[in-house]
């Protein structure tokens, strides 16, 4: 429930062959800024006359809303009538699908946002990729380095994984890593995801919430840290 398998429709970002190579998605965030590189240079051949490149390593689809104030550091693409708004501080390695929104003092580094993905209003968002349609709501963040600065693990409590059931911890070898959100997920207002969080997919996180490890798809994860299955309709 934490592959890139189980996370994903590729078919919804210019990284979904780059994706593919991996079983992990934490496996690609030390890639990010060389696929950005090698994709920027295939634009025109690939989509003609849809992306100018506004600054040496950005591209910008020619239908992407980009506000005077916003700061879009290279290399970044930003995909096809995405809003990148007053305020977004783009720091660089981003690469930013179609329909997305950034939002108002949205800071985004190291990062993949699927097509339709919204971070909206003060968000950061760090070493991390966002599954298609997901939302990260007002004030939620990823925290993508530990306060000890030691190698992230991925903590799966959920008993899957392990012959006896036990919780697996799953070393990834990296030092910046915030969260996986699969596709469809839902971040409650001023939640905090701590660094090696995984998000099934179709799952919600209450507002406020502290997350981490890994939370099951079509799950609730509650004030508190308890986690309920969706009801299904």
């Amino acid at each position: 429930m934490y592959k890139i398998t189980d996370l994903y429709d590729l078919d919804h970002s210019l990284a979904g062959d780059y994706l593919r190579q991996f079983e992990y998605p934490w496996e690609a965030l030390k890639g990010i800024k060389e696929l950005i590189l090698e994709l920027g240079q295939s634009l025109e051949s690939r989509f003609p006359g849809e992306y100018e490149e506004r600054e040496p390593e950005v591209w910008v689809h020619k239908t992407a809303t980009v506000f005077p104030s916003a700061y879009l550091g290279a290399p970044c693409i930003i995909g096809p009538n995405t809003e990148v708004r007053h305020g977004a501080f783009i720091r660089g390695s981003a690469l930013v699908g179609a329909d997305c929104v950034v939002g108002n003092s949205v800071e985004l580094k190291n990062v993949i946002l699927f097509d339709h993905v919204q971070t909206p209003h003060y968000n950061y968002v760090g070493d991390s990729i966002l599954g298609y349609y997901s939302h990260m709501g007002a004030g939620s963040i990823t925290s993508n380095v530990k306060a000890d600065k030691q190698l992230v693990v991925v903590h799966n409590d959920q008993g899957v994984g392990t012959e006896d059931g036990a919780p697996e911890q799953i070393e990834t070898g990296i030092k910046k890593f915030g969260a996986m959100l699969g596709d469809h997920v839902e971040i409650g207002c001023n939640a905090v995801l701590n660094p090696g969080t995984v998000i099934g997919r179709n799952s919600n996180v209450y507002p406020t919430s502290c997350v981490r490890g890994v939370v099951p798809q079509n799950s609730i994860f509650k004030v508190g840290g308890t986690i309920s299955p969706k009801k299904q309709d």
